[in-house]
C-alpha cells in the first residue's frame, strides 16, 4: 500500500520534472510502462491491415525493443522528452560551384541529445533512488499517444512551439507512475483544412484518402538506404533536395512557420573532399581534417548514404 509520504514524494518528482523541462526549453511526458505492448500492437495492426510496406515493416520492427531488459530491474514508466533541433546546412564545392545542402532536423547529434536528456533525468531521479535507461521504442507513436506531439498529415510529429523541428528521446525507469493520459492516434486539426504537403510532395506519398502515408513512396525512406541500393527508376533525380531525408512537406507546413528559417551552419567540404565522400571512402580513409569535420558535425552515421545521395545531386552541376 502506498503511503501518503510516498505520494507526496512522487508528486514532488513529477512537479520538478515539468518545471525543469520548461527551464531547459524542452517538452516531455511520463507514462506507465503498461503501455509498451500497445506501442507494439499499433504498428503490427497497420501491417496486418496491409497499410505498411513489408520491407519497411521488417526494418521497423527489428529496430525496436518491445520486451526490454534493463539493469535496474522492473520497468515501471517511460519518460519521453523532446529537444528543439534545427536544420543544418552543409556546403560542398563541385565544378567550381558551392552546393549548399540541408540536413533536416532529427538526423544529427543523436548521441549528444540522448546524453543530455539522460543527464537531465538522472539529476532529478537518481537522488530519489530511481534509475533510467535509454529505450528503443517508436518515438513518434509514443509522443502522440502521450499528448506530447500531434501527427501532421505527412506523419511527422509536431510539438507546440517547435513544429517538426524537434528530436524526442525515451527512457525506461523504475519510477512508479500510473496517471496516464493515453490518447488516440490522430492528426492535427490544422491538417483537416490544409493540403499544402500533399501538393508539395513530388512522389505522391501523402494522399487525402488515408491518414497513413504511402511510406514505400517516401523519398526519405529511399535515401536512407545504403549506397549499393539503387534508387527506383520512378524517382526523378530533381526531387532530391537534402543530403539525407527530405524537406518538401516540412517546408510548406503552416505549423513550421515560426521555425522554418532555423538553419545552423554545418561544415564546408572542398572539391577534393567532396570527391572522397562521393567515392564511398570510409571515415578512417579520409584525411585528418576531413575526418574532423565529419566527426565534429556527427556526419559519420550517414556516411554510407552520401555516395548515392550526393552523387545524384551533383550530377545537376
Amino acid at each position: 500500500m502506498t503511503s501518503i509520504t510516498d505520494k507526496i514524494d512522487k508528486n514532488g518528482i513529477v512537479k520538478e520534472y515539468y518545471e525543469k523541462l520548461e527551464v531547459m526549453g524542452y517538452q516531455g511526458k511520463i507514462v506507465s510502462a503498461k503501455n509498451i505492448p500497445d506501442l507494439q500492437k499499433s504498428v503490427k495492426h497497420l501491417y496486418e491491415e496491409k497499410l505498411l510496406d513489408p520491407i519497411f515493416y521488417g526494418e521497423y520492427k527489428d529496430y525496436f525493443e518491445f520486451q526490454p531488459e534493463v539493469e535496474f530491474g522492473e520497468i515501471l514508466s517511460l519518460f519521453i522528452i523532446t529537444v528543439p533541433q534545427p536544420q543544418y546546412k552543409v556546403i560542398f564545392h563541385w565544378n567550381k560551384k558551392e552546393i549548399p545542402l540541408i540536413i533536416p532536423p532529427t538526423y544529427l547529434h543523436s548521441r549528444d541529445v540522448i546524453n543530455r536528456v539522460k543527464a537531465f533525468l538522472t539529476e532529478i531521479l537518481k537522488p530519489k533512488g530511481y534509475n533510467v535507461e535509454f529505450a528503443l521504442v517508436p518515438q513518434k507513436t509514443l509522443a502522440v499517444r502521450t499528448g506530447l506531439a500531434e501527427y501532421g498529415r505527412n506523419n511527422i510529429t509536431y510539438v507546440q512551439g517547435m513544429g517538426s523541428f524537434h528530436r524526442p528521446s525515451t527512457f525506461y525507469s523504475d519510477f512508479p507512475y500510473d496517471n496516464d493520459d493515453w490518447q488516440e492516434l490522430c492528426m492535427m486539426d490544422l491538417c483537416k483544412e490544409c493540403s499544402a504537403c500533399i501538393r508539395a510532395c513530388p512522389t505522391g506519398t501523402i494522399t487525402e484518402d488515408r491518414f497513413l502515408i504511402h511510406v514505400e513512396r517516401c523519398l526519405t525512406f529511399h535515401n536512407e538506404h545504403p549506397a549499393e541500393t539503387s534508387f527506383p527508376d520512378w524517382i526523378d533525380p530533381l526531387w532530391h533536395n537534402c543530403l539525407v531525408g527530405c524537406m518538401h512537406c516540412q517546408k510548406v507546413c503552416p505549423a513550421n512557420k515560426k521555425v522554418m528559417n532555423w538553419v545552423e551552419p554545418g561544415p564546408t567540404f572542398s572539391e577534393e573532399e567532396t570527391k572522397l565522400l562521393v567515392s564511398g571512402a570510409k571515415v578512417e580513409e579520409l584525411p585528418v581534417e576531413t575526418r574532423k569535420k565529419i566527426e565534429e558535425h556527427d556526419l559519420e552515421n550517414y556516411l554510407y548514404v552520401y555516395p548515392r545521395n550526393l552523387g545524384v545531386i551533383l550530377k545537376r552541376y
